[in-house]
C-alpha cells in the first residue's frame, strides 16, 4: 500500500508541475516528466507482484479500471513528452491516481487463470480502451478550444494545447490505433471467446460492435467526406460511451451488483 501511495502522489505532484508549467508560460518545462515515469513504473509494478502473488492476472473491475488508468498515464506521458499537451496531462494523472487507488483498495479478487488466447483478448481490449478513452479527452479539447476560440475568449489555459489543426490530427491518429486494437479485440474474441453471445455477454458485445461501427464510420468519414471539429467531437464521444458501456458498464452490474464473477 505504501507504493501505490507514493504513486498516487507523484501522480499529482506531475499534474501540478504541468499547471504550473503553463501558468507561468513555461511550455518546454520537463520537471513532470520524472514523476509521471516513476508513477507509471510503480503502477505497472504492483499489478506485476499482485500477478505473481495470485499466480494470474486479475482482470475484475477495479482492477481492470486500473489497468485502463494505467495505460492512458503511459500514453499521456508520451503525448506530453514529445510537445505541447500539457493539459491531457492535468487531466489523466489524476484520473490514473484514483483508478490506482480503488484497485489498492477493492480489487484483488479471485483469479480466473486464462490461457493464452484469452489473455491476447484481454490485453488488446484494455489497449484499446485506454487509447480510446485518451481519444475522448482529446476530443473535449477539441470541443472547448474550438468553442473559446469562435468566441475570442483567450484563456490561459489554450496555451496548454497544440494550434487547432495539430490537436485535430492528434485525435484522428489518436483513434486510429485505438480502431485497430478494438478491431483485434473483436476478432479475437470471435476466434477464442466461447460463447461469445451468451446471454453475459450479448449486450457486451452488441455494444462494442456499435462502437467499432461508430469509431469506423468516423474514420471513413474524414476521409472520405473531411468530416472535423463538431462532428468529430460528437462520434467519438458517442463511440466512447457505447465502449465505455460495453466493457465497464457489464462488468460494475454483473461483479459489483449481481456479484458475479
Amino acid at each position: 500500500m505504501t507504493f501505490v501511495l507514493i504513486a498516487a502522489v507523484l501522480y499529482l505532484i506531475a499534474a501540478g508541475l504541468l499547471v504550473r508549467s503553463v501558468a507561468r508560460g513555461l511550455e518546454s518545462a520537463r520537471l513532470w516528466l520524472l514523476p509521471a515515469v516513476a508513477a507509471v513504473a510503480i503502477h505497472a509494478a504492483t499489478h506485476v507482484h499482485a500477478w505473481q502473488a495470485a499466480g494470474g492476472a486479475d482482470l475484475h473491475f477495479f482492477a481492470a479500471l486500473s489497468l485502463v488508468g494505467l495505460g492512458m498515464a503511459a500514453l499521456t506521458t508520451l503525448y506530453d513528452a514529445s510537445g505541447r499537451m500539457a493539459a491531457l496531462g492535468v487531466i489523466v494523472f489524476p484520473i490514473a491516481a484514483v483508478s490506482l487507488l480503488g484497485y489498492a483498495n477493492y480489487g484483488h479478487a479471485s483469479i480466473a487463470i486464462l490461457d493464452w488466447r484469452l489473455q491476447l483478448h484481454a490485453w488488446c481490449a484494455l489497449l484499446a480502451y485506454a487509447t480510446l478513452a485518451v481519444a475522448a479527452l482529446l476530443a473535449l479539447m477539441l470541443w472547448a478550444q474550438e468553442r473559446a476560440l469562435r468566441r475570442r475568449e483567450f484563456h490561459g489555459w489554450l496555451r496548454a494545447l497544440p494550434p487547432l489543426t495539430e490537436l485535430e490530427s492528434l485525435l484522428f491518429r489518436t483513434i486510429t490505433v485505438g480502431f485497430v486494437l478494438l478491431t483485434a479485440t473483436l476478432l479475437t474474441g470471435v476466434l477464442f471467446v466461447e460463447n461469445l453471445l451468451a446471454q453475459h455477454l450479448v449486450h457486451k458485445t452488441v455494444l462494442s460492435v456499435l462502437s467499432w461501427l461508430a469509431f469506423g464510420g468516423l474514420l471513413l468519414g474524414r476521409w472520405r467526406y473531411g468530416w472535423r471539429g463538431a462532428m468529430a467531437v460528437r462520434w467519438t464521444l458517442i463511440a466512447m460511451a457505447l465502449l465505455v458501456l460495453a466493457f465497464f458498464g457489464s462488468k460494475f452490474v454483473l461483479e459489483l451488483l449481481l456479484k458475479r464473477v
